[in-house]
């Protein structure tokens, strides 16, 4: 907008200054014309030819251009330039011819002789009630035009030297309004990525303070909020394990001392369901855990973490009747805590475990992501994206093995505090495969750490 309020004061001026120039130039020749033809009246007839080439050479110097004065037959009797004989007529000159019929004449027009385009003025001698004779007045248009191309220059200048000063005047004014945008901006940034401690420098304008004000205030409450929550659910976690555990052993010694099998049977599937709400409120602990912000940095070597999870899951997979195969494993860091990928990979195999009995697992790792693969019956055509609804178990889960239907969540929930993502596909030679991305870690900006974080314990 600086930038069209220049062109609109400047382009104007401009063309002004170009029609002044021209109209002074024209003024100054026609008036210079005048007075050597006032002052020619007394020495043209008789011609006094001194006196006359006098007058041709100090007009000349004044209006930087040729004088000619000529008898009233358009015959020279003095050129400033010297250039055409005495006694030459230029009664074919059209400007002269109307001067000589006692007009004044003031043309632009291309001169044949010059070779170049001309200013001419002509005005009338008078000796009595007729022209004896005429004063021509000739100027380079070129001059002219140089001229005026300098006033433009000049006005060219000054408009780009207030465009400039108006571009610094506004920077510096934009930055100023714009920096504790800018921060704000930076906090909300920090609070997404799940720094809820993440504050706005109050500053700027009375608006802009109180924007600022208003997230610190929101922030503060939902880190509050968060907070709260979290410790409620370890709280009542920590809290129903104890009275979880007295049931049980209640229910297992009603159990020993009963006879009737009847009783048994509904006490042996009253303690199925205190193992199932204790699961519940194991997970649900460890889900509350992962919902937190992304802890300090760590690196995890992919090769430990997959082989230490063979060899954790080997045992119990062979109980099951399942072949537990470690596949290709890329040497990769990933920037995640060993205890939080030890985890994932629980859960996904105690999956594949309970929905795939008898068939074989493959664990393998590519790049950055980690591959687990089973031979059951896959996904029924039920989303992938819906299994990790929490509590959402699925046709498979409903009518398979018991289940909380939390561990796809506490897995995406891992990942994702890492900045990793988990899906679950049917394979196309049947089963599932789940795939756990993770970031990769720059080994020069991020080693390992030499106390991992202690794996969670569910």
């Amino acid at each position: 907008m600086l930038v069209l309020a220049v062109v609109a004061l400047v382009v104007p001026l401009a063309v002004s200054l170009r029609d002044r120039v021209d109209a002074e130039v024209r003024l100054e020749a026609r008036s210079e014309a005048e007075a050597v033809a006032s002052r020619a009246v007394s020495v043209i007839n008789p011609p006094d030819s001194t006196r006359l080439q006098s007058l041709a050479d100090t007009a000349a110097l004044a209006v930087g251009g040729r004088v000619v004065i000529v008898d009233s037959k358009g015959r020279i009797l003095a050129d400033s330039d010297r250039a055409a004989l005495a006694g030459a007529s230029f009664a074919n000159r059209p400007e002269i011819a109307t001067a000589l019929g006692g007009g004044v004449s003031q043309v632009r027009r291309y001169s044949t002789t010059l070779g170049s385009e001309i200013l001419a003025t002509a005005v009338p001698v008078y000796t009595g009630t007729k022209p004896g004779g005429a004063v021509r007045v000739t100027q380079s248009v070129s001059s002219v035009s140089s001229a005026i191309r300098r006033a433009w220059l000049g006005l060219a200048l000054i408009g780009a030297l207030v465009i400039a000063l108006g571009l610094i005047a506004g920077a510096i004014i934009a930055k100023r309004i714009t920096s504790p945008i800018v921060r704000l901006d930076e906090a909300a940034r920090r609070v997404a990525g799940g720094d809820l401690t993440a504050t706005a420098k109050v500053e700027g304008s009375t608006e802009q303070r109180a924007l600022a004000a208003s997230f610190n205030t929101m922030t503060a409450r939902l880190a509050q909020l968060l907070g709260s929550q979290r410790e409620f659910v370890a709280d009542a976690s920590h809290q129903l394990r104890t009275p979880l555990a007295g049931m049980r052993l209640r229910l297992e010694e009603a159990r020993a001392l009963g006879a009737d099998p009847e009783q048994r049977e509904e006490l042996d599937a009253a303690i199925g369901e205190v193992d199932r709400l204790a699961l519940i409120v194991n997970e649900l602990l460890e889900l509350s855990r992962a919902g937190e912000g992304k802890p300090p940095t760590a690196t995890t070597d992919s090769v430990a973490a997959l082989g230490g999870t063979w060899e954790r899951w080997r045992a119990a997979a062979q109980g099951e009747g399942c072949d537990l195969e470690l596949g290709e494993v890329d040497a990769v860091q990933f920037a995640c805590h060993r205890s939080d990928v030890d985890r994932m990979l629980d859960a996904v195999i105690e999956n594949a475990l309970a929905y795939a009995p008898g068939k074989p697992i493959v664990l393998s790792c590519r790049g950055g992501v980690i591959s687990v693969c089973d031979n059951g019956a896959g996904l029924r055509g039920e989303a992938g994206e819906d299994l990790f609804e929490r509590f959402r178990r699925g046709d498979a889960g409903r009518t398979g093995p018991p289940g909380t239907g939390l561990g796809l969540s506490i897995v995406r929930e891992l990942a994702r505090r890492w900045g990793g993502e988990v899906e679950i596909r049917d394979r196309a030679d049947g089963g599932a495969e789940v795939t756990i991305s993770l970031p990769l870690a720059d080994s020069d900006s991020l080693p390992g750490l030499s106390n991992p974080l202690p794996r969670i314990e569910s």
